[in-house]
């Protein structure tokens, strides 16, 4: 990769977001509203609020919660959508209800959840994975559905059954559907950290922002919600970086059809 392409691509990065920046910084200038403070007046904020202990306090504690969540949303999705997608016979038992349950809004289960899981951690994690797990585990039963049959009919013509067919075959044929579904995921888990964290909660950057709105701290409520997108940004970026590493094969290879 040389320079010259670099410096495209981390221009086509973060071009669009420096242009909104721009409009922002000049749309609110020298702006009297209350509820709409300048830009400057945000930054300044957002450097005195979550440059101290809230770093650790808060913003530490949500970036855990939605790690656990979300790794666990993996696991389970992955786990139980390559079961449904290579049995038959689980799939048509089991879609009506992942249907059901598919259909209801994860925010609507935060007070069920926090029946039987308490108003901990514990429910903040499992909010996560229950809107995270959707769409991972989706993309899996049809990346799974999708695999080559004539590379199923090769490989038990060699014996390659059991562990090794998942593992060579089955599992790299459908992972970049499982990564599409991760990605989606990824930005619902954000969502869900926040709405988790405005319910029974004593820390978070949820829990912070609603202080913060609730005591007409109107700026420091701002640099919450503009931390939130950088964030949601920067684990853009690490995924990714993680996807292109992971999926370097497949993107080689669509590569080589673009350009026989």
């Amino acid at each position: 990769m040389t320079a010259l392409s670099v410096l495209r691509r981390g221009l086509l990065v973060l071009g669009l977001p420096a242009v909104l920046f721009a409009v922002w910084w000049f749309a609110t200038a020298g702006s009297a509203d209350f509820y709409f403070p300048p830009l400057s007046t945000i930054l300044d904020s957002f450097g005195k609020v979550w440059t101290g202990e809230r770093l650790l306090s808060d913003v530490v504690p949500s970036l855990l919660r939605l790690a656990a969540g979300y790794l666990l949303a993996v696991v389970v999705g992955v786990g139980l959508g390559l079961v449904v997608g290579m049995r038959r016979a689980v799939r048509d038992v089991l879609e009506p209800v992942l249907e059901l349950f598919r259909a209801i809004p994860p925010p609507v289960l935060i007070p069920v959840i926090m029946l039987f899981a308490g108003i901990g951690d514990t429910m903040k994690v499992l909010v996560i994975v229950s809107g995270c797990m959707w769409p991972i585990l989706l993309n899996t039963v049809e990346g799974v559905r999708a695999v080559d049959e004539v590379l199923g009919d090769t490989c038990r013509s060699y014996g390659i059954t059991g562990v090794a067919r998942l593992r060579h075959l089955v599992l790299r044929a459908a992972s970049p559907q499982i990564v599409t579904g991760m990605r989606q995921a990824l930005s619902i888990g954000i969502i869900l950290m926040v709405i988790s964290e405005m319910f029974a909660a004593s820390n978070g950057l949820g829990f912070t922002i609603v202080q913060f709105q609730r005591s007409f701290a109107i700026p420091e409520m701002w640099s919450g919600v503009l931390l939130l997108g950088i964030l949601g940004f920067l684990l853009s970026l690490l995924f990714r970086f993680a996807e292109n590493r992971a999926l370097a094969w497949y993107h080689g290879l669509r590569r080589a059809q673009r350009n026989p």
